[in-house]
């Protein structure tokens, strides 16, 4: 997970499989946002289905992802519980910038861009970060990052290794 992703170069039934698989599986894990790298795929893509701050819920796919977010005095941080499905069952808070901008292509090789506020905001953030090698963990606080850890640690044996391709152990 720590690794930056390659490029979508090719956008063809293969990654069109790929991003129906991923959808599934998202939803199946009852998550927001599910990156390629965590269904063991090195590719720069990512879907999602999230509302933003008013509710409007807002569903897509996002290849090879620019992300804009406010900088100085319209940089305003959301402190909120964050997980993440690589790590199920932890929370724990994480400060991001209220909105943020994604710009990207879809599974067929069309331009998209979402703008987001509130949990979609935190969601664009989140799985972009995954494409770069970063993780949640990584942006919170030493304190933080131990009880995350810790708290993952303690509902492990309830999901299986590959989770969240394989379902969880009931």
């Amino acid at each position: 997970m720590h690794h930056e992703l390659r490029q979508v170069t090719e956008f063809n039934e293969e990654l069109r499989t790929l991003v129906a698989d991923m959808t599934a599986t998202m939803y199946a894990a009852e998550g927001v946002g599910l990156a390629a790298n965590q269904v063991g795929v090195d590719l720069k893509v990512f879907v999602f289905d999230c509302p933003d701050n008013d509710g409007v819920r807002v569903t897509g796919v996002v290849c090879n992802p620019v992300l804009t977010l406010p900088e100085g005095k319209d940089r305003i941080l959301d402190v909120a519980d964050e997980g993440c499905l690589s790590l199920p069952g932890a929370f724990v808070e994480c400060g991001r910038p209220d909105i943020a901008s994604v710009k990207g292509f879809d599974e067929n090789g069309e331009p998209v861009s979402f703008d987001g506020t509130g949990l979609l905001a935190r969601c664009l953030q989140h799985e972009t970060d995954h494409l770069h090698g970063t993780v949640f963990g990584d942006r919170v606080p030493e304190k933080s990052r131990k009880k995350l850890y810790k708290i993952h640690k303690s509902y492990a044996e309830d999901y299986p290794e590959d989770w969240p391709v394989s379902p969880m152990v009931r």
